[in-house]
């Protein structure tokens, strides 16, 4: 008799079968993902080939950018003030003089080694230093007895005091962060609300001073030319003949503190609470997606496939793929299933040969030999083998199966 062969065990194993994909299958599975990385490969050299120019930041006076300051720099130069570039504190500290004006465009980003050094070296110099849009974290250091209250809107502001560039300049385009001082000396300009937004204060010795903007803005490119931004830098910037704009980098290697701080001491408070606020968000969202929602509703399938139907398309598949040697361990594997407690062998010895031989043996008559072989044996060489293994294992099955007769005559 002859059956279609049942579903594969999942615990079978047997040897490799031709169902295994060809190198041309996977080349054929690969080959989109291949090509579609080509191109992002090639999409990205392009476009670094294309910006491979010089490219300059946020408020450089190399820079044509709207954000850049070369403009401002053109201006001074046809007044007869040369600038100086400088990324490192060695480099802003070595230029200055008496005849110098040192512009800082980012004080905050300098580490308390380099404003040490940068203070210290325009303590005595004699020169202007300009900072922009300086905050707690420098003015203590650059601009002593300054204090920067709070963040207000960039506008079009009024002079409202007696300075002289102030009142040439008139209104500008100022704000970022309003400041209170306690000097005693001081030109508090270009108020937002109550509170200034430029201070000039002169230097305890010498004809040096130091000016503290609230915004960088009236020295970007594309509003330089609006309403009296043009005028102020001149005047804040060119009063002497040579010009500094430290741009600070990182890498100066000044930047370094030296101190024994550890990998959290670096990241910004910002982060840390960003941080802390998306673990709370994370384990909230566990918490909500590991509730219990109750027992599972019963659904009906849509379609009831028979088993037989289920086989038969299981064993199509096998003949399909020519996997012979599958059908073959998948037959072998359920008749052994099933003879195990016929044979008193456990079901979790059903696969081990030398407990389930011995044992149907017995029960049959048979030559242990033979029964491995049906069992144990070697894959069908074609599909003829396979059909008589198929009837091999359905008669010894049959043979050691109770039959109604046996089990009327059990007590």
């Amino acid at each position: 008799m002859t059956t279609s062969p049942p579903p594969a065990d999942p615990t079978a194993t047997g040897p490799a079968t031709s169902v295994s994909p060809t190198s041309r299958q996977l080349w054929g599975r690969a080959r989109g993902l291949l090509l579609a990385a080509t191109v992002l490969a090639l999409a990205g050299l392009i476009i670094a080939a294309l910006r491979s120019g010089e490219q300059y930041g946020l408020l450089d006076p190399r820079s044509a950018d709207r954000y850049g300051s070369r403009a401002t720099a053109e201006l001074l130069a046809d007044r007869g003030v040369d600038t100086t570039v400088a990324t490192t504190v060695a480099e802003a500290t070595e230029a200055l003089g008496p005849d110098t004006t040192l512009l800082v465009a980012n004080p905050d980003l300098l580490g308390a080694r380099q404003q040490s050094a940068l203070r210290a070296a325009v303590s005595g110099s004699g020169g202007r230093t300009v900072l922009l849009a300086p905050g707690p974290a420098s003015l203590d250091t650059l601009a002593p007895g300054v204090r920067a209250v709070e963040p207000t809107p960039v506008e079009v502001l009024r002079p409202d005091c007696d300075a002289p560039y102030a009142r040439r300049a008139g209104e500008a385009e100022l704000g970022g962060i309003t400041y209170t001082t306690s000097a005693a000396t001081v030109d508090a300009c270009y108020p937002s609300g109550d509170l200034p937004t430029l201070l000039r204060l002169p230097a305890g010795s010498g004809d040096g001073d130091t000016v503290v903007l609230g915004a960088p803005d009236l020295l970007y490119n594309h509003r330089l030319d609006e309403h009296g931004n043009a005028s102020l830098a001149l005047q804040l910037l060119g009063s002497r003949p040579h010009l500094v704009w430290y741009l600070p980098s990182l890498d100066d290697a000044t930047a370094a503190d030296g101190g024994d701080e550890s990998f959290f001491d670096l990241i910004p408070s910002g982060w840390r609470w960003g941080a802390l606020q998306l673990a709370i968000a994370a384990v909230l969202a566990a918490l909500w997606r590991a509730r219990r929602l109750g027992p599972l509703v019963p659904e009906r399938l849509p379609v009831a496939v028979p088993a037989s139907e289920a086989t038969e398309g299981r064993a199509r598949l096998y003949r399909q793929a020519n996997a012979r040697d599958r059908a073959a361990e998948a037959l072998r594997s359920a008749t052994r299933t099933r003879l195990a407690p016929l044979a008193g062998v456990p079901t979790a010895q059903a696969h081990r040969p030398e407990a389930l031989c011995p044992a149907v043996a017995a029960r049959t008559g048979d030559d242990g030999n033979r029964i491995h072989t049906v069992l144990f044996g070697p894959a069908p060489a074609d599909d003829e083998a396979l059909v008589r293994l198929t009837d091999e294992l359905d008669l010894l099955e049959r043979r050691i199966t109770p039959t109604p007769r046996d089990k009327d005559r059990t007590p």
